[in-house]
């Protein structure tokens, strides 16, 4: 019997062992298979410069607002070739904001960006396009519609002080709540983006004064934000083109005063403080950039969420950024100081922060706009991070703006009203409606 039981042991540990080096092989093999997995798969990884943020980053956020109308944003071609260079370029804006943001320090962006992936310097792989100044006179018509942009379609007399309202032509206007098209300077210039190009309106004039446009031309709908310095001389435009860059003009001398680098995602909203622009991108970075000063950030901060709005306060001691998932944070003024990464206070909000405004005669004060599922419009202490008075709107609120010698607060509406809202302050009773538009206005 002990000779049988001891066979069998040893049969025991014999199978064992052929056992173990079976299943020390299965892993092995295991490794190696899934290490090829990935550098397969690694070809097929969301680029970067995407419109939205990637699936991992944006999560739900996005559908937290939808609009009927709303158009696929377009995304630029997933080339195998490309695709590190992209992921690299989502590194790069990582990096940009955590060594701006740590101490003070900035990290240069070409020492960043020293070598893509064929090892050469990105110039010579990613030639940039250029944009040019053209004359109003050169704008061609819409193909479709046959309209040049600010075509006079029709006016009529409305309620407030019985002035004229003006319809105008705004062909290839992109229908996207989360971009920021058009602005008006402090001297009555209106910027609206129309398909890849700026065109610039004299309101006073009732003239096209000129369009910028990059050449050879650039997707269907490159740009994605732009703002108007304080002074009203120099034009910012964001886009989504690649590696995105935010584009200054001096619209008095009529030209491209510098490129400056910015996001590798897409440009969602940018800011003024005097010389500093602020700049966010759809994957949460913010970044802060002197335009007088060489091209590296002198600040940055990140937040959780997608940036959809920057807001400076009126002066300068706030920064306001909303994303699309109804996030609202209230960040310090000292953008390279020690508590500049991080924001002040946040609030919420139960759709996305895309308006917003700040009080220009109670400065702790801003006002946001509720999206679709929510409609409504929020005035909060920036201090206490409260929400001081609110009324339901029934409407998406695209844009808001206070007037301040009538204290009033303006707001523009979406789905499904399309008209714009004045509203009294503090009381926020409705004081006149401007109706007549079939599309969301901005």
């Amino acid at each position: 019997m002990t000779d049988v039981w001891g066979d069998s042991a040893a049969k025991r540990r014999c199978f064992k062992v052929r056992e173990q080096r079976q299943n020390a092989a299965h892993r092995v093999s295991y490794k190696r298979f899934r290490r090829r997995i990935i550098r397969r798969g690694s070809g097929e990884a969301p680029v970067a410069s995407t419109p939205v943020a990637a699936g991992w980053r944006c999560g739900s956020g996005f559908e937290s607002d939808p609009v009927c109308q709303r158009l696929e944003l377009d995304s630029p071609p997933r080339h195998v070739g490309t695709t590190h260079s992209a992921l690299q370029g989502n590194l790069e804006e990582t990096a940009l904001a955590a060594g701006a943001s740590h101490r003070g320090a900035v990290t240069p962006l070409k020492t960043l960006r020293s070598h893509s992936a064929e090892g050469k310097p990105d110039s010579e792989n990613d030639p940039k396009p250029g944009w040019v100044w053209r004359a109003g006179a050169q704008a061609g018509s819409d193909e479709r519609t046959g309209h040049l942009p600010f075509d006079l379609l029709d006016e009529a007399p409305v309620g407030v002080q019985g002035k004229l309202v003006r319809r105008l032509a705004a062909p290839s206007l992109l229908d996207d709540y989360y971009t920021n098209l058009l602005d008006c300077s402090c001297s009555g210039i209106t910027a609206l983006a129309l398909g890849p190009c700026v065109y610039l309106w004299d309101s006073e004039a009732s003239t096209l004064v000129a369009s910028l446009g990059p050449t050879p031309p650039a997707g269907p709908h490159s740009v994605s934000s732009l703002r108007w310095s304080p002074d009203g001389r120099l034009l910012c435009v964001g886009t989504r083109r690649g590696e995105i860059q935010v584009q200054l003009w001096d619209v008095e001398q009529k030209r491209r005063v510098r490129c400056l680098p910015s996001h590798l995602s897409v440009v969602t909203a940018l800011s003024w403080k005097q010389q500093l622009l602020s700049s966010g991108s759809a994957l949460g970075h913010i970044l802060h950039l002197d335009v007088r000063a060489p091209p590296a950030p002198v600040g940055a901060g990140v937040q959780e969420e997608g940036v959809c709005s920057l807001q400076w306060s009126p002066g300068g001691e706030r920064l306001a950024s909303g994303s699309p998932d109804g996030l609202l944070s209230i960040w310090d003024g000292d953008v390279a100081g020690p508590r500049s990464h991080q924001p002040v206070c946040s609030m919420r909000q139960p759709s996305a922060v895309k308006a917003v405004g700040w009080c220009p005669w109670q400065r702790k004060l801003l006002a946001t706009g509720g999206g679709w599922k929510d409609g409504a419009l929020r005035v909060w202490d920036s201090q206490t991070g409260t929400c001081v008075t609110s009324v339901h709107t029934d409407s998406q609120i695209c844009s808001l703006r206070w007037a301040e010698r009538k204290e009033w607060l303006v707001t523009a509406h979406g789905l499904p009203h399309h008209q714009v809202a004045l509203w009294d302050f503090p009381s926020l009773d409705t004081s006149h409606r401007l109706t007549g538009s079939n599309l969301p206005v901005m």
